[in-house]
């Protein structure tokens, strides 16, 4: 629901496909866009499996991959985070680790560290767990601030430092975390600057009655509450290689200028500037996304483009992805905070300031 009341549009004109003289140097072919809906349904066939409902959640999951980012996913008990996020790391045939964050996490328990090797007479460096391809950090908010500052280096630079070397993490690297919003004792509050790396942050919701009653059947026809992620029952893995693909081709699809400016646009305005500024925003927002922003919604654009079997981006595509793309990047005062006014529903109300292209 907006906030702010819009004055409507006379007319919003349709989105110009792009032509063969301005295209990309290296466009997109029918066999890319056809290798790439094979791939992305070996995906939602294992999440189909292992799944019931969250089909928002499951389209976050793979658009933020082929986008090349880090997702946060938040929700209440019980509702799959971690299912969901072991689904898509083992949907690709690359390393995967799990770190249960806990408060006495420490960063060497992550990164890694240096061992003395007294038979050869110097330092081991044994790396940790956040060197693997897919990491899954549950729980993210428990960890304290020491281990929050190692895995800001790994999301930032896609490498740590252990003894004063700097290892290189494999790519590709994705951080898969999960929060619980309800719990505060023992939790810390991730700073903005971490939050502004993840490139989307998913909020889960219960499920419907229909779709509980579906995931109670499959659980007694599997004969177990939790799937077999070591040996799934059917070969629907994707490789490393074909993640550099959808990785790539996503950077291909063809995006037009005016829907880079309705990018720069939609951020701008939760900083109370743009072209279409908000009258009375500053009283909701004390800080607005950052230019970090702008290139989420570009990246989850073209990647959604490409996932939809196009090689071009419409204004559809960044509207789609953009409550998870800002919601954790727009900070709240504390008077929209005592009003119960949540990021979400500033968010519908830039989306209907700022004019489709």
């Amino acid at each position: 629901m907006a906030l702010f009341p819009v004055q409507p549009q006379n007319s919003i004109p349709q989105p110009k496909m792009p032509s063969p003289e301005n295209g990309q140097k290296h466009p997109l072919s029918r066999a890319d866009l056809d290798r790439t809906r094979n791939l992305v349904g070996k995906v939602r066939a294992r999440f189909a499996r292992t799944l019931v409902g969250q089909d928002n959640l499951r389209d976050s999951l793979i658009v933020t991959l082929v986008a090349a980012g880090h997702i946060l996913i938040e929700s209440v008990p019980g509702l799959a985070k971690t299912t969901a996020a072991q689904t898509l790391a083992t949907s690709v045939s690359g390393s995967f680790k799990r770190v249960q964050c806990t408060p006495d996490l420490m960063p060497s328990d992550l990164v890694g560290t240096q061992v003395f090797d007294f038979s050869a007479q110097k330092f081991t460096t044994i790396i940790g767990p956040i060197h693997a391809n897919f990491v899954l950090l549950d729980e993210i908010n428990r960890s304290n601030a020491k281990t929050q500052s190692a895995m800001l280096e790994a999301m930032s630079e896609g490498n740590t430092t252990i003894g004063g070397e700097r290892i290189a993490l494999p790519k590709p690297f994705m951080v898969i975390a999960t929060q619980n919003p309800i719990e505060e004792e023992g939790t810390y509050n991730l700073p903005e600057a971490q939050m502004d790396r993840f490139m989307m942050k998913s909020q889960m919701t219960y499920p419907t009655a229909d779709e509980e009653q579906r995931m109670l059947h499959m659980l007694a026809e599997r004969g177990s509450d939790t799937p077999d992620f070591r040996h799934p029952e059917h070969d629907d893995t994707i490789s490393i290689a074909d993640v550099e693909f959808l990785r790539s081709a996503s950077r291909r699809v063809h995006i037009s200028d005016s829907i880079v400016d309705y990018a720069v646009d939609l951020v701008a305005t939760s900083r109370g500037a743009g072209k279409h500024p908000i009258q009375g925003l500053s009283s909701l927002v004390r800080l607005g996304a950052s230019p970090r922003a702008s290139i989420a919604l570009v990246r989850i654009a073209q990647a959604n483009a490409l996932i939809a079997g196009r090689d071009y981006v419409i204004p559809e595509d960044v509207k789609l992805f953009a409550h998870e793309v800002l919601r954790h990047r727009i900070l709240l005062t504390f008077e929209a905070l005592a009003d119960d006014v949540s990021s979400d529903q500033v968010i519908d109300s830039m989306l209907q300031a700022v004019p489709v292209p």
